[in-house]
């Protein structure tokens, strides 16, 4: 048995539940002098620092297993965090407990972090993020959770936002996520992106419980696209870039026209993540975003989810050139054309990216309005 001492995102008890189980419930209000708590500089999570006259809050788990230490570990190593020993003070008794420092240079120190404000934003993906990371204990290294941590962190967000979204109910029969049973799970592959297997039994439409059945979710995190439009040149840009699904699928043109398109990072809102990808990829500023539809672009398989807008913006003659982000391996070409031009993409069916011709179609639904408004 050891004891630790936990002074940030793990006091927040439905996380440490997930992470090492009942045993987090024996945790006691506890306190190690001279150190702060600070939120870690650009992170969502803090570190601890040694600060002489202040006082660094938390809890101690002091009867803690050899499996509940080694699940411990394995979730805060994807941090870049690892345990050294402190003195920690509950009851007024001192105790020689641990606590998670970060690796040194792995973050640096930025304003005091609170608990509360911490849950009230990151709470629901946390556990989500957790319960993922979790079931990699013991099948996986802390180094591969690590690197793929953003993901992780990104389709748990999209869980989150699923699970929060109000839609109406009018034409479809009203059955809900309680009329499907899993009977099993797999995830047999498990990296930047996600392949989810499952047995499931749904509602039939006549009332009975079907299956079980076979089916396969390729699992990633909801994406943006944005087609930027000028309304006084009357004038688009796309982006031209090598794909690899059309690769794959045997095309011999796998460079594909589309919109500007990203996957929304966990905290980023999609209107955000329009703006971030159009300063990434075309260097560009959009002055205001017209939403063109929220949808899944392939239910039967995937799990994304794309938010598309229309984004005005200031189409100069050279705006248009060579971006993307090089540690992303993005090489992407963007074109300036005219709306009469993006049409005749459509009639000729070089256009064949689905977010690219529904929101051209949008845009000559809109573009009398959107032209008057300039």
């Amino acid at each position: 048995m050891s004891a630790v001492f936990l002074y940030g995102t793990l006091r927040h008890l439905p996380l440490l539940r997930i992470v090492i189980g009942d045993e987090a419930d024996g945790a006691v209000q506890a306190e190690v002098p001279d150190h702060a708590v600070l939120g870690a500089e650009g992170q969502d999570f803090p570190l601890i620092a040694a600060r002489p006259g202040a006082v660094a809050q938390g809890l101690l788990l002091s009867q803690l297993s050899q499996t509940a230490l080694e699940r411990m570990d394995f979730y805060e190593a994807g941090f870049a965090y690892d345990r050294r020993p402190v003195q920690a003070v509950a009851g007024g008794v001192p105790c020689a407990a641990t606590v998670f420092f970060p690796d040194a240079g792995a973050w640096h120190a930025g304003p005091p972090w609170s608990l509360e404000d911490w849950v009230e934003t990151w709470g629901p993906v946390a556990e989500r993020a957790a319960s993922q990371i979790m079931a990699r204990f013991g099948a996986t290294t802390a180094a591969q959770i690590a690197r793929f941590r953003p993901q992780i962190w990104s389709r748990a967000a999209s869980w989150v936002r699923a699970r929060s979204a109000g839609r109406p109910v009018r034409v479809r029969r009203g059955y809900d996520d309680a009329n499907v049973e899993t009977c099993s799970t797999e995830r047999p592959y498990d990296k930047y992106f996600m392949l989810e297997e499952r047995n499931v039994r749904f509602r039939r439409f006549d009332g009975g419980l079907g299956g079980p059945v076979a089916r396969a979710a390729f699992v990633s995190g909801d994406a943006v696209t944005v087609l930027p439009y000028d309304p006084v040149r009357d004038r688009v840009m796309l982006i031209e870039q090598f794909r690899f699904g059309p690769y794959v699928r045997g095309d011999r043109c796998p460079w594909s026209l589309e919109p500007i398109a990203g996957r929304i990072d966990a905290g980023e809102t999609p209107e955000a993540c329009a703006r971030r990808e159009a300063g990434e990829e075309a260097g560009l500023a959009l002055d205001r975003l017209e939403p063109v539809a929220r949808y899944y672009p392939s239910p039967g398989a995937v799990t994304e989810y794309l938010f598309s807008y229309v984004g005005i913006a200031d189409l100069t003659d050279g705006v248009a050139g060579l971006g993307g982000v090089e540690d992303e391996s993005e090489d992407i070409r963007s074109i300036l054309m005219s709306f009469d031009a993006l049409m005749q993409l459509l009639t000729t069916g070089e256009a064949e990216n689905g977010p690219l011709i529904l929101s051209a179609l949008w845009l000559a639904a809109n573009r009398d309005r959107l032209r008057a408004g300039a």
